[in-house]
């Protein structure tokens, strides 16, 4: 990339770069390069080593110039993997991969528009009250990157990252919690033909437990899912291991504690009923956030996206993002949607003009930080 190259560009470039969790080396020096032709210094932390992904957390510093509130922009440089090839292409002002795989809208549409702001503030020597730009690794998997970092790096005292698929103008007011459950069946081998009696089905029992568990859209703040089954050995043999792979989400404490304690009690009835055991291990993927109308983040998107043109609208999210990592490390940082549609399909695409726009919304946050924040 160069430090003369329009937003479009520097998506295309970016979005044609595989980088899926692990593996976002190439798009990682891009952005050193880029920032490094801007004159500013970037800092590469050690996270890669304990994640197992080839880079760090992207870190660079751009130093006040006036008074005011400093603020950071958070965007993650891997994508969900690709099944073939990316080529993006443009067609009537829409970016779209020509190959039967994702686009890279998630989220290198935000890294575009984020540089491209930067690149403007910087060549214009615009005044600003300070800027930080925070790259992740292996957001897709877990918000692994994020995880890693050490806020207490951050001078700023909130900040943004893009990365919600709907219109811009739509603000994340709040994101769930999630748990993730990996539930292990055991049970008693046999001969399916032979002696199949002799036999504790491991399956069975999963499938049993599956059936009973609360499972999809729970209520408004809760959702569940089983999304990965392993098990047996052969045809012919009742099978003695069967582990199922299964989440809850809720931006309800209390809501998520109760779909969770009653998907682990649907598993020691079906294990209790079909003569198996079960372990069950329950991590926490990340935890709920909530920001009010009127608090300073959201009172300078409002004002930021309004300022573009854009009319702003308040949702609520059933994912995780970064942003989920640095509000539980005490950085509040504010989700904005940026346009890119259908993510993580074949289908994914982003117009140029939301491209541009979340460019020019990201000139009026740091502007309005200097000016009223």
């Amino acid at each position: 990339m160069n430090a003369t190259d329009s937003v479009l560009d520097m998506f295309l470039e970016l979005a044609a770069i595989s980088s899926p969790p692990g593996h976002e080396r190439e798009v990682a020096d891009r952005v050193h390069g880029f920032l490094h032709q801007l004159g500013l210094e970037t800092d590469e932390d050690e996270a890669g080593a304990a994640i197992g992904s080839e880079i760090g957390n992207i870190m660079c510093r751009v130093p006040a110039t006036a008074p005011g509130t400093p603020i950071f922009l958070n965007a993650h440089l891997d994508t969900v993997p690709p099944t073939d090839a990316i080529e993006p292409v443009v067609n009537d002002g829409v970016v779209t991969n020509s190959r039967d795989a994702i686009l890279g809208a998630d989220n290198k549409a935000a890294v575009a528009s984020m540089l491209a702001a930067v690149r403007d503030l910087v060549q214009r020597r615009g005044e600003h009250a300070g800027l930080e730009l925070v790259f992740t690794p292996m957001e897709e998997i877990g918000l692994r990157g994020a995880k890693r970092f050490d806020v207490s790096r951050l001078q700023a005292e909130f900040g943004y990252c893009y990365d919600h698929a709907a219109p811009i103008g739509q603000i994340v007011l709040a994101a769930p919690s999630q748990r993730t459950l990996r539930l292990t069946f055991r049970g008693r081998p046999s001969h399916s033909g032979m002696v199949p009696e002799q036999g504790r089905s491991a399956i069975l029992a999963a499938a049993r437990a599956i059936a009973a568990m609360p499972l999809g859209r729970i209520d408004p703040e809760t959702t569940t899912n089983v999304g990965l089954i392993e098990g047996g050995v052969a045809g012919n043999i009742v099978p003695p291991l069967c582990v199922v792979s299964a989440e809850a989400r809720s931006r309800s404490a209390v809501r998520l504690s109760e779909t969770v304690q009653a998907i682990l009690d649907a598993c020691t009835a079906a294990a209790s009923e079909t003569g198996c055991e079960v372990e069950a291990a329950v991590s926490s993927e990340y935890e709920t956030y909530r920001f009010c109308g009127d608090e300073r983040p959201v009172a300078l998107a409002v004002r930021a996206l309004a300022a573009c043109g854009y009319e702003p609208g308040f949702i609520e999210s059933g994912g995780g993002a970064d942003a989920n990592v640095f509000n539980a490390a005490g950085i509040p940082c504010l989700n904005l949607c940026n346009g890119a549609a259908e993510i993580h399909t074949s289908a994914e695409h982003i117009s140029v003009a939301d491209l541009e726009g979340m460019t020019a919304v990201t000139a009026a946050l740091i502007d309005l930080a200097h000016n009223g924040g």
